[in-house]
């Protein structure tokens, strides 16, 4: 008899600052209980560059803040059964979202001129082109559950994993702050 394939999982960093995949690494030995249980078929920490088909269950971090983003999170959508909004950043914009003060203009002008070491850059040769606003993911693609927290615990984490891998929906509290 052939074996049940296992869930195919993925994790995705857009607009923040890595600590919810920071976060995903303290899961520490309950690592090597998942890797038993899923197959981690998208990640940065290993570093894949194409985004496949058929994920079963994927965590994206970050605010949506640049086309490349955009354009990656609708490929999540159509190609992802269960999406999991990953942190703050990716339920709320938050930290990522200080930015939408200002003009796209005034950023590029104050980052890549004013401030850049060495002289002034061209930011269209270093990264992909800001959107007008960092926007939370549930403003661009339809989400079906939401991991707050900045970032969110080892423990979160595991308790949202553990369920979905498990067929079940989590039970995700609405609201959990804790910065740092």
């Amino acid at each position: 008899m052939a074996a049940t394939p296992k869930p195919r999982v993925a994790t995705v960093w857009l607009g923040g600052c890595s600590g919810c995949h920071m976060s995903f690494l303290d899961l520490d030995e309950r690592l090597i209980e998942l890797a038993d249980r899923m197959d981690l078929v998208f990640t940065p920490i290993a570093d894949v560059k194409t985004y496949p088909a058929n994920v079963d269950v994927v965590l994206v971090e970050g605010a949506v803040s640049t086309e490349e983003h955009l354009h990656m999170a609708q490929l999540i959508r159509k190609r992802t059964r269960f999406v999991v909004s990953f942190g703050d950043c990716a339920t709320t914009g938050n930290v990522t979202a200080l930015r939408n003060r200002f003009s796209v203009d005034e950023l590029l002008r104050r980052s890549y001129h004013e401030l850049a070491p060495g002289g002034p850059a061209t930011p269209s040769k270093i990264i992909s082109p800001l959107t007008l606003k960092a926007r939370p993911l549930h403003e661009v693609i339809p989400v079906d559950a939401f991991l707050h927290g900045c970032p969110p615990t080892a423990d979160q984490i595991w308790f949202a994993v553990d369920n979905l891998l498990q067929g079940k929906i989590p039970e995700l509290p609405n609201v959990y702050l804790r910065y740092g």
